[in-house]
């Protein structure tokens, strides 16, 4: 069929039905409900056979619905109504939830039902947008799937809903924290359901702000309310019985100016925050002693590990090292660079034979940290040291020879973040993951080595094909396109474990080390054929051409993505009716944890 995608916005959600229709053999195209478009007049030119709604905070018009079966996704269980629904849910610390599939009428939420999913409920130690991007959006995928099955069967009659709770929009005078008297673990709620949006607006050293994220921590305390410690560019701030790190503020701006950019705590408050300690992670525990044979434990029990909080983070199983890391939306600051190259450096001190980069549940990186650079006083000198801090990183990817480097992607990754991936020799996704590799939507040609990795991967074609298309993908076809070497289908909460059950496996079997030495062969090659060196700099001098430039388009765009300035009309990349992928992409395969041999679809050593 040709479905046409209304939104709001082209959110994960959406670029995940958008590249998931694709790949089911839809014809696919996109029009955003803003408010100085005429919907109506678009939907007509579009003529479609279907309307999904996979994001839509505005009400259908009337010449829409009564015209066109348009069926919009509702992030809750049949019967729930609202705006709000997960913001609440992660206040309720629901147990269960669900994504319902409802056909639009003249109530919103209110249409009759042509599909509904279930789902975990909210992580209580996870955020409400890592959820989102996670089970809801795994649940809402199923869930729209089986609508547009049961659309084009032309048999299926949908159900009315017979009862529903319609619950109005969540207000910042509903998020208040009152330091005096809340909790650690209320704190952490009323944290966790508003990022990362709208925030908790709050007042700190005599401003405004909206604090975005909160992570525990038991060590510290302090008068409720005072500012303890920094780590990372987070504050930690004491609660009643405790204390949380907020990695991120945005600046309170009076209504109809421009958002303020979500910045590193320390960094939003600057010559503000007054001088406090900064507390270095504490080193990793090992894992408890497995019982010896016959139940009988070892010996004592080891103490709890500490509640507390770190962006990057790294531990060793079984000849395997895992070099963790989550910045908030996958926003990848000059700083945040330099500490992962330098973690990266530590990582390779270490006598392992497998090196895993990520594996977390929510974004693997979206590449350069656009909100710190329109901060910064001379924005165009922070984008060259950024995407400097960057291709340094890349770079030490792609120069390691003595042992096998895998990106392990749990959640979404774009821009140079993809490219990051890509400078590993092999790339694990999780079946949901969305994959955005290019770069041009923000004006800009890209570095971190892409015109080396990409061909190398997809050949020339390849890769001029999927930059100038600029669309997403889903996990199956970056695998079939050889982006992507193994999808895990799995929940999102699992995939670390796979990941690290897989890298054990890879790291102990007898074929690692030959691997390891045909990859530095090929590396000694392809730097004899044209060094990596001259790749870095024609993307760079393309980089900074634009960067210094004024009047290049990237200074705009990136004022607008910061600022969430919504366009005037939708981008033609996306109002273009897109085909269906051709062929469809290889159904995920189960990957096995346990038991002898390399991990099937292991890449060509030659290749690596």
């Amino acid at each position: 069929m040709h479905v046409l995608l209304v939104a709001s916005a082209f959110n994960s959600l959406t670029q995940r039905v958008h590249a998931e229709l694709r790949d089911h053999g839809h014809s696919v195209a996109v029009e955003l409900a803003l408010p100085a478009a005429d919907l109506v007049a678009s939907v007509r030119r579009h003529r479609p056979e279907l309307i999904v709604a996979p994001m839509l905070t505005s009400a259908v018009p009337e010449e829409v619905w009564s015209a066109h079966t348009c069926l919009i996704v509702h992030p809750g269980p049949v019967g729930d109504r609202g705006p709000s629904s997960l913001d609440r849910a992660v206040l309720d610390g629901v147990p269960r939830w669900g994504v319902t599939v409802l056909q639009a009428n003249a109530e919103m939420d209110a249409g009759d039902v042509w599909a509904s999913v279930e789902c975990p409920g909210p992580d209580p130690g996870g955020s409400k947008s890592a959820w989102y991007r996670g089970e809801v959006a795994d649940a809402a995928l199923e869930a729209v799937l089986l609508a547009v099955e049961r659309f084009a069967s032309g048999t299926y009659v949908p159900e009315p809903q017979t009862e529903g709770l319609a619950r109005p929009l969540l207000r910042q005078e509903h998020r208040r924290i009152d330091w005096l008297r809340d909790g650690t673990e209320r704190v952490l709620r009323t944290l966790r359901a508003a990022d990362s949006r709208p925030g908790v607006r709050d007042e700190l050293l005599g401003g405004t702000w909206y604090l975005h994220g909160g992570h525990p921590e038991d060590r510290m305390r302090g008068r409720p309310g005072e500012l303890l410690a920094t780590r990372a560019g987070a504050i930690c701030r004491a609660t009643v019985d405790g204390a949380v790190w907020i990695p991120e503020l945005r600046a309170h701006r009076a209504p109809g100016e421009p958002a303020a950019p979500k910045l590193p705590a320390v960094l939003a408050l600057g010559e503000l925050l007054p001088e406090l300690p900064e507390r270095p992670h504490p080193p990793e525990r090992p894992e408890p002693a497995a019982p010896a044979e016959g139940g009988r434990s070892p010996g004592p029990r080891p103490r709890p590990r500490p509640r507390t909080w770190s962006d990057i983070g790294y531990h060793e199983e079984r000849g395997a090292g895992f070099l963790s890391f989550s910045f908030p939306g996958g926003a990848m600051s000059t700083t945040h660079c330099r500490r992962l190259l330098d973690a990266y450096r530590a990582a390779c001190a270490r006598p392992t034979s497998v090196l895993v980069l990520g594996g977390g549940r929510d974004f693997f990186s979206n590449g350069i940290h656009l909100g710190v650079i329109e901060a910064a006083a001379d924005p165009a000198e922070e984008s060259w040291a950024n995407i400097n801090a960057m291709d340094d990183l890349v770079e030490a990817v792609l120069t390691t020879t003595d042992r096998l480097v895998v990106s392990a992607l749990g959640g979404n990754a774009a821009a140079g973040g993809a490219v990051l991936a890509l400078a590993a020799d092999e790339v694990w996704c999780r079946s949901g993951v969305v994959l955005n590799p290019h770069y041009g939507l923000m004006g800009l040609y890209g570095s971190e080595f892409w015109t080396y990795t990409l061909p190398r991967r997809i050949g020339p074609a390849g890769a001029e094909l999927l930059t100038a298309e600029a669309l997403p993908l889903s996990a199956g076809t970056a695998r079939r396109l050889g982006l992507v070497d193994r999808t895990v289908d799995c929940p999102p909460g699992e995939f670390a474990h796979r990941a690290s059950a897989l890298a054990a496996r890879l790291a102990g079997h007898p074929a690692t080390t030959a691997r390891i030495a045909a990859k530095k062969a090929r590396r000694e090659l392809d730097e004899a054929r044209r060094p990596l060196a001259s790749y870095r700099t024609a993307e760079l001098e393309r980089m900074r051409q634009t960067f210094f430039d004024p009047q290049a388009p990237y200074h705009a765009l990136r004022r607008a993505f910061v600022g969430k300035v919504r366009p005037d009309a939708t981008p033609p990349h996306l109002a273009r009716a897109v085909p269906a992928r051709h062929g469809a992409p290889p159904a995920a395969r189960p990957v096995p944890v346990t038991g002898p041999g390399v991990p099937d679809a292991a890449p060509d050593p030659g290749r690596c």
